[in-house]
This record gives structure tokens, sequence and C-alpha cells, in this order.
């Protein structure tokens, strides 16, 4: 099924909204404002934040009230503060996860310094966004950062700043639209519209920058929130801190913030069996992505509860879904033989005629590790699945080009591509090398998968 790291959904990371023990500040002493570049991968920002003393990477995630640390190599060594066990809730069927609760720590982001700062280690391995990301990834961390600054967000050029509120001024051009955000819990809210159908239904959303998705939606029969019958598929959508999510994966004709409209939007239906009515907010409807968000660049103001937003050169493009049917992951490294020119000299020609001009064909080789990727997910209605592709299958090749020099957002980029384009993997199994050759179907061609 359709899992590429597209849609992991971080946003499932989130802590039971009883939490609310006292927490130090983050201060920038001697600036009003501190720029921070990011990656940006998988529709997820994920910035170099410093736990004493240790540098780690971060999913900034609005998504989540507490910071939460995974994916600890035996490399990092940190010296975690009075701890203790502790059980955190979120989405997902299977109720709460262990994890150690470390109070007194010091985080550092960029200039900006927040002491006697509490976190959250999970040392369950299945909850790991690396493989997926083809990115280190260490933790999320979200309202710790947002409720001390003014959070400028610029997805077009890859930088976050975060300016002190007492001299932030809020932007007046016509570009930006002023919206109101409601905090609730640690968590922002903002009002939408989706066009499903032909009725227009006004929603609540939980504004959450560590989904990777566009839109989710709650089904709700009152108010007509349904995936439409006939085009939609079912889909795994994500692991959360209680377990597996999955759904129905759809589009919506129209979705609306302010004066912002967008057609033909990505949306998914998590199952009622995923979803813990209890520890959710009762007026939610759902939640607003990173598919969506990167579309905008923004300043989120939690102090005085307001967004600004202005499009960026992401708003015009299209939504896809992954029309391969198939999710790779990194799966550590390989030996690849790699060829490569050596300088050479006969001798005669560097002391008779030094001003000589020579070819050099000598050729050599070297073994190198390189990233290795696993086919871990394929939809069995794809025309990958028909072509003879097999999940555990090692991709070597991509239309000609050796994915050991693609990063893993690169080859995702094709396998997201228009219905009929064709593709050409080269791939090892079980130690042979196989060719196949397919095009790109539509997501939506089947509702089930076949058996």
């Amino acid at each position: 099924m359709n899992r590429l790291n597209k849609h992991i959904i971080l946003l499932l990371l989130v802590l039971s909204s009883s939490l609310s023990i006292a927490q130090g500040q983050f201060f920038l002493k001697d600036k009003v404002s501190q720029k921070i570049k990011f990656e940006f991968a998988a529709n997820l920002i994920i910035i170099p934040l410093e736990i004493n003393g240790v540098e780690l990477s971060f999913v900034l995630d609005t998504g989540v009230s507490k910071p939460i640390l995974f994916n600890l190599s035996h490399n990092d060594s940190l010296d975690l503060k009075n701890t203790k066990t502790f059980y955190l809730h979120g989405l997902g069927a299977e109720g709460k996860i262990e994890a150690l609760k470390s109070s007194y720590n010091r985080f550092r982001l960029g200039d900006a310094v927040g002491n006697n700062q509490d976190l959250y280690v999970v040392f369950d391995s299945t909850i790991n966004f690396t493989p997926r990301l083809g990115i280190v990834v260490n933790g999320i961390i979200g309202y710790d950062v947002f409720k001390d600054f003014v959070v400028e967000i610029n997805y077009a050029s890859k930088f976050l700043r975060l300016h002190k509120p007492e001299t932030f001024r809020p932007k007046k051009s016509k570009k930006w639209k002023q919206i109101p955000i409601e905090i609730y819990r640690k968590k922002p809210y903002l009002d939408g519209q989706v066009v499903l159908k032909s009725n227009v239904e006004s929603v609540k959303l939980l504004m959450d920058t560590g989904s990777s998705d566009a839109l989710w939606l709650f089904e709700n029969k009152e108010k007509g929130i349904l995936p439409n019958d006939s085009l939609f598929f079912m889909d795994y959508l994500g692991k959360g801190l209680s377990g597996s999510v999955y759904g129905k994966r759809s589009k919506i004709k129209n979705f609306r913030i302010s004066d912002f409209s967008l057609d033909n939007v990505n949306v998914a239906y998590p199952d009622s069996s995923s979803i813990d009515i209890s520890k959710i907010y009762k007026d939610r409807n759902g939640s607003i992505g990173g598919d969506i968000l990167k579309r905008y660049n923004m300043f989120v103001d939690y102090g005085n509860e307001m967004l600004y937003l202005k499009k960026n050169s992401y708003f015009k493009k299209p939504f896809t879904y992954n029309n391969s049917g198939i999710v790779l992951e990194h799966n550590g490294t390989m030996f690849v033989n790699e060829r490569i020119k050596l300088p050479s000299s006969d001798g005669y020609t560097k002391s008779h005629n030094p001003n000589a001009v020579k070819i050099d064909l000598s050729i050599s080789h070297r073994m190198l590790l390189k990233p290795m990727y696993k086919v871990v997910e394929l939809r069995k209605s794809s025309n990958a699945f028909a072509a003879g592709l097999r999940v555990g299958d090692i991709l070597l090749a991509i239309n000609g080009r050796e994915v050991y020099n693609l990063k893993l957002n690169q080859i995702n980029e094709i396998l997201h591509g228009d219905t009929g384009r064709s593709v050409r993997l080269k791939i090892e199994r079980y130690g042979k090398v196989k060719i196949f050759r397919f095009k790109l179907d539509n997501a939506f061609k089947k509702n089930e998968p076949s058996n």
C-alpha cells in the first residue's frame, strides 16, 4: 500500500494532554532574532537541536506539546537528568507506550538556549523515521520552541527564524493574511473550509508541521465529512505511539484557509478504531499537514494566537500520490565497485617532452560503501506488482541511474510521477539481478488491493 515517506504520520506522536508540568523558557540573550537553516524531507522540517551538549536532529512539530527523543545510536551519549518512567498516549489502537521522562535538560537551538527542559525518551526501536526519510531523525519538538518566540518558517528558502515577541512587528503587506489560531492544550488549531462533492463544510483543524500528509479528516456523517465512494483506496496511514493507523486516502475538490484556495487536495480518513475520541479536542475535525503548509511562508505567534501566511513557490504545485505503489526504505549500506580514473605517467613524456598533451585512459577500481534501498511496501493492485516486483527487493538502478548516487527523495519524485510514465528498475533478489519495466498507474483505480 502507499506508505511512501511522504505519508509518515509524525502528528501521531502526541503526548497525553494531562501533562502540565512547568518548563524553563528558551531565550536569546544578545539578539532580537535567530536564523536557523533546516533540512526539508517528505514535507517535514528537520532542525539541529543540541541537548546537553550533544547535537541531534529533530522534526519541528506543532502537533506535539512535549519533546520526544527516539532513535538513539550507541554513539549518542546524553547526560539525561532526573529520569523516571512515564507512559505516552497517541493515535493508534494499542493504548500506550512506555518512555523515560528526563527533567532539567539544557537545549540549544542556534543561539537560543532553554534550561530546565523536560524530555521524553522512547526506546521502542520500531518508532524510527530515519529509513523512510533517508535522513537521520532523533526526535520531535514543538510547543517548547513556539511558546517563547514568534517563529518564522520560510519553506521556500528552507530556514526558520526565531523572533523575540517584544520586537516582532506584524506583516502589513496585502500578500500576507492574518489568520486567528486557537492554542488548546499547547497545540494550535485553525478554521478552514472543505468542499466535499457539492457541499461546503467548515472544519477546525490541528495545524501540524509534523505531518507530511496534506489533510486528515475525521469521518462525520452529521457534517457530511465522508470520503468519495468512487475515489478512494485503503492504506496504512502511519504508526503512532499507540500503534498503527489505517484508513482511506482520497481527494477533495477544494480546501480554503481565509482567502487562500487549493483544488484537488489529497486527504486521508483514519479508521475510527485508530482514534481515541476521549483524547481528541471535541471541536477538532482533522489536521492540516506539511503538504499544504509548505505552500506558504509563515509567522506563528502562539502568544497572540495569530498566524500570518503568504503564498510561496510551492503554492501551485499539484498534489500527487505514489502511483508506483512502491515504498522504499534506506536499508543500510552495500559495497559498490566503482570505476575511477587514475593519473599516470610513463616517465618519458614527463622528462623529455614536458609540453606534450597526453590522454590518460588509466582505469582502476575502488570499493565504496553506498546507501542501499529496499522495497518495504508494495500496493498489490499496482502495475509494479503485476510486473513482478516484490517486497524485499533491493533497488540498484531506476531509469538507468544507479540509485546509490541518489537521495531517497529524488527516487521518490520519480515514483510519484504522472500516470502512464514508464519506469525501468534494476533490482537484486536473492543475489540475482533482475530488470522490471512498467508504467505508473492510478492509485485510485481500485478501492481494494487484489489478493
